[in-house]
C-alpha cells in the first residue's frame, strides 16, 4: 500500500491542520515509511504466537469503597465566598465565540 498526496491532504483536512508543500512531501515520505515498516510485520510467522492481553501477570489490589464521614449542607457552604441557602455561587465564564 503506498500513500500519495491526495490522502496526505485528506488526513491533513480531516485532522484541521495545514502543511506547506515541501511538508507534505515530507509527511508523505514518512508515512510511506511508516506502511513499509509493518508491511515487514507481515512477514513474521506468528501462528503459534498466543495472544498477548496482559503486559504483565500481576493483578491489581484493590481496597474497598467505604463510605466517610458526610458534611451537612451548612458545613459544605460555610467557606464558600459566595453562596446562598443552597448553592455556590460563581461567577460565568462561558465566552462567546470570537471574543477574548
Amino acid at each position: 500500500m503506498k500513500v500519495d498526496l491526495q490522502t496526505v491532504e485528506k488526513i491533513a483536512d480531516l485532522a484541521k491542520l495545514e502543511f506547506s508543500k515541501s511538508e507534505k512531501e515530507e509527511i508523505l515520505k514518512d508515512m510511506n515509511n511508516i506502511l513499509t515498516f509493518v508491511e515487514k510485520l507481515n512477514e513474521l510467522d506468528t501462528d503459534k504466537v498466543e495472544p498477548l492481553i496482559y503486559i504483565t501477570d500481576e493483578v491489581n489490589v484493590l481496597r474497598d469503597d467505604k463510605v466517610g464521614k458526610n458534611i451537612t449542607k451548612e458545613e459544605g457552604l460555610k467557606n464558600a465566598p459566595i453562596h446562598d441557602s443552597d448553592y455556590i455561587k460563581v461567577q460565568k465564564f462561558i465566552r462567546q465565540p470570537g471574543k477574548k
